[in-house]
């Protein structure tokens, strides 16, 4: 079975341990506790692939920035989470883009952009077509969730791990011929 290490991304409070809970557990994380880091594992199919997911859902607040790298580092998919609520947390986006392109020294890391919270329309200050923009000018994936009704959750990550497969796919599935390296003459 095929694992992949997603970590999902954004600034202190846009919902990013309420997408993973939800996602993972099925249950919405009503109160606000600020994550230092968690690890989720979760079995999928996915495109008729059975899957591991491990998700790192990561700190949002300032002070565990250095953590970072490390999960930036060894993360094969991101999801970078900004709330529709708070306008700050869509411009906090293009840091943690660049850093990741930093970290991986790639140019083309698989990533979705989550718009959260889309249950509270009546809030809104980051429009859709401002998520959709952004996801353009990155060509990326983008989506709009809701952790809380359940809106575009599971696509969120099994939308990340189809562009992971696309990215890498998996070198020589298990029970196939064996690689030769030196044939005896």
């Amino acid at each position: 079975m095929r694992e992949y290490k997603l970590v999902v991304l954004g600034s202190g409070g846009v919902g990013k341990s309420a997408l993973t809970v939800q996602f993972v557990q099925g249950i919405f994380v009503e109160k606000y506790d600020p994550t230092i880091e968690d690890s989720y594992r979760k079995q999928v199919e996915i495109d008729g692939q059975n899957c591991m997911l491990e998700i790192l859902d990561t700190a949002g607040t300032e002070q565990f920035t250095a953590m970072r790298d490390l999960y930036m580092k060894n993360g094969q998919g991101f999801i970078l989470v900004y709330s529709i609520t708070a306008q700050s947390t869509f411009n906090d986006l293009q840091d943690l883009k660049d850093q990741i392109l930093r970290v991986k020294d790639q140019a083309d890391v698989p990533m979705v952009l989550a718009g959260n919270k889309c249950d509270l329309e009546d809030e809104r200050v980051v429009g859709k077509d401002q998520g959709q923009g952004l996801a353009n000018e990155w060509k990326v994936k983008f989506l709009e969730t809701s952790a809380k009704n359940k809106v575009g959750v599971s696509e969120v990550f099994i939308e990340l791990v189809r562009l992971i497969n696309r990215k890498i796919p998996e070198a020589g599935k298990r029970g196939g011929a064996p690689k030769q390296c030196c044939a005896l003459l």
